[in-house]
C-alpha cells in the first residue's frame, strides 16, 4: 500500500505563489511516476503536472507552463509544484498521484493512488 499525504495549500492572492508537496510512505518512491491534478467545483479532476521516476520526465498542462514547476526528491520520497503567477482560475483541490507503471507522461486515468488533497485558493 502507499500513503500520499499533500500539504502547502491555502489562500493567495492574485499573482502570488505557492508551494504544494506531497510526502509518499509504503513503497520505494524513485520507481514510480508521480503526479498532481486539480479538480474545481463543479468540473472534473484535470491534469496539471507531471513527472518520471527518475525525475527526467516532465509534462504540464498548456494552462500552467511557465509558471508550475513540478519536482522530486526520491531521497527524501517528496514531490513538489511550486505554483507562480496564480490565477483564479487555478482555485481547486490539488491531488498527488502516483502510477506504479512509470509512465512517462500519464493521465489521471493511469494513476494508481491518490492522495486526499489539498484546497488552493485564489482571490482575484
Amino acid at each position: 500500500q502507499v500513503q500520499l499525504v499533500e500539504s502547502g495549500g491555502g489562500l493567495v492572492q492574485a499573482g502570488g505563489s505557492l508551494r504544494l508537496s506531497c510526502a509518499a510512505f509504503g513503497r520505494t518512491f524513485g520507481s514510480y511516476a508521480m503526479g498532481w491534478f486539480r479538480q474545481a467545483p463543479g468540473k472534473e479532476c484535470d491534469f496539471v503536472a507531471t513527472i518520471s521516476g527518475g525525475g527526467r520526465t516532465t509534462d504540464y498542462e498548456d494552462s500552467v507552463k511557465g509558471r508550475f514547476t513540478i519536482s522530486r526528491d526520491n531521497a527524501k520520497n517528496t514531490v513538489s509544484l511550486q505554483m507562480n503567477s496564480l490565477k483564479p482560475e487555478d482555485t481547486a483541490v490539488y491531488y498527488c498521484a502516483l502510477d506504479i507503471h512509470n509512465r512517462l507522461k500519464p493521465r489521471a486515468y493511469d494513476m494508481d493512488y491518490w492522495g486526499k488533497g489539498t484546497l488552493v485558493t485564489v482571490s482575484s
